[in-house]
């Protein structure tokens, strides 16, 4: 590729031009950009109609149609350029395979990259910022390409050398190396992102399975892509059997808390002893489970407050699963009344009341005892069912209590309050009963 890349390129057009043959180049072009519509047109409504209730993944449906055009007129220009070179000059087509690649690569890294990144279909200012720095170097690639300086500048970075201990690497692998990992990793999160995606429309898994299959998957992917990418530049493979045995060290030495906790995330996932959803209580924390990563798990409490639980904790130390096998929590409320109430009388009238509670089960229904005869009245215990604890029992503990209220008001029931004889002996030796 010499300097005078661009200039022949132009001579060429401007001679193919007085001839009637640049009319069939032009009308080629044409006929490539009408039919790269009209089929990208038809994807772009085959896409609008899949059901993405994601905004991450309508984001990526959007990006995604904008790649079909360009890619579309870059398949079509390369067919005409192959049918068409048979019988005349392409030069036309020439100076545009490279301009319209540069632009369907730019509208495919944006989409592979808002596809992995983008979360809750937001593009960041890093994002953004990245983005703009890509078509700033695609852009210059192209006029490094149609300068001719572009095997110039090849040959430079490759005639770089930096000694590193006792071998010499030049500049040109050092960036091969960095690009190579980059566009692996970056791929294999993209198709990471689209497994995980799959995964969770399958309605015969539960969330648990697939969260540990798509983190599993994730990591094979990246592994395997970093190890593709190392081979891919030349690099022995062999040499990373030191850095994994010190690494299995560390691990065993100075990682045990952080290795414990990602090895306990796994079994936590599997064996399904807690899912999204539980309502769980470990050490002093309760709450809902909200997400399980690989290292820890976050339980929001009744308050608002979220909670950050290593796995660990929730393999080691005992944990109350309210809703493990049934979601369905027992709340009880004690109350004391008066020897002379008919309890044969009241006890149906406040299952009753407790039962016409909204957030009261009505699979379970509530039951209402006689506990103990007390010092100050019959102590009754009323309890009652809820299938939704993690909307709180406070609340709804308040609710039954003010029904129960109510209903006692009704009745005009009496709710006795401690009676108590106290004895004073005097100095006199008179005894005075206080009551």
């Amino acid at each position: 590729m010499n300097a005078s890349l661009i200039e022949s390129l132009l001579t060429n057009l401007l001679e193919d031009s007085r001839e009637i043959s640049f009319f069939w180049q032009i009308g080629t072009v044409l006929v490539c950009c009408v039919l790269a519509w009209l089929v990208s047109r038809f994807l772009r409504k085959i896409f609008s109609k899949l059901d993405a209730t994601s905004a991450s993944i309508k984001l990526g449906v959007q990006s995604f149609s904008r790649v079909i055009f360009p890619t579309l007129i870059l398949l079509f220009l390369f067919v005409a350029k192959a049918i068409l070179g048979k019988w005349q000059h392409t030069n036309l087509l020439r100076l545009l395979f490279p301009i319209v690649t540069s632009f369907a690569l730019i509208r495919l890294v944006f989409y592979i990259v808002r596809q992995t990144f983008a979360r809750e279909g937001k593009i960041g200012h890093f994002l953004a910022f990245f983005e703009k720095v890509f078509v700033g170097l695609v852009m210059l690639g192209m006029v490094l390409y149609f300068s001719g300086l572009w095997q110039e500048l090849y040959s430079s970075l490759d005639g770089t050398i930096i000694p590193l201990g006792r071998n010499k690497i030049s500049i040109l692998d050092i960036l091969q190396t960095i690009a190579s990992v980059t566009v692996t990793v970056i791929v294999a999160m993209w198709a990471s992102t689209a497994l995980e995606a799959r995964l969770m429309l399958l309605p015969q898994l539960n969330t648990s399975l697939k969260v540990v299959f798509s983190r599993l998957g994730r990591t094979i992917l990246i592994l395997l892509a970093i190890l593709l990418s190392l081979s891919m530049v030349g690099i022995d493979l062999t040499v990373l059997s030191v850095f994994g045995g010190a690494l299995g060290v560390g691990l065993g030495l100075g990682l045990q808390k952080i290795t414990s906790s990602y090895i306990s995330g796994f079994i936590i996932l599997l064996d399904g002893s807690i899912s999204i959803g539980d309502m769980i209580s470990v050490d002093k924390f309760n709450g809902s489970v909200t997400d399980i990563k690989t290292r820890y798990t976050v339980l929001k409490g009744l308050d608002g407050g979220e909670a950050i639980i290593p796995n660990e904790m929730l393999v080691s130390n005992p944990v109350q699963n309210y809703s493990l096998t049934d979601r369905s929590v027992v709340i009880t409320t004690d109350l004391t009344v008066a020897y002379k109430t008919d309890l044969e009388a009241l006890l149906p009238v406040l299952v009753q009341a407790v039962a016409s509670v909204e957030r009261v089960s009505k699979e379970n229904e509530p039951s209402a005892y006689l506990i103990k005869f007390g010092a100050d009245g019959l102590d009754l215990r009323v309890g009652f069912w809820i299938a939704d604890p993690e909307n709180g029992r406070t609340n709804i503990l308040s609710e039954v209590n003010r029904a129960i209220w109510r209903t006692l008001q009704l009745h005009a029931i009496e709710l006795p309050y401690p009676q108590r004889a106290i004895t004073v002996n005097n100095a006199s030796g008179k005894v005075l009963d206080l009551q």
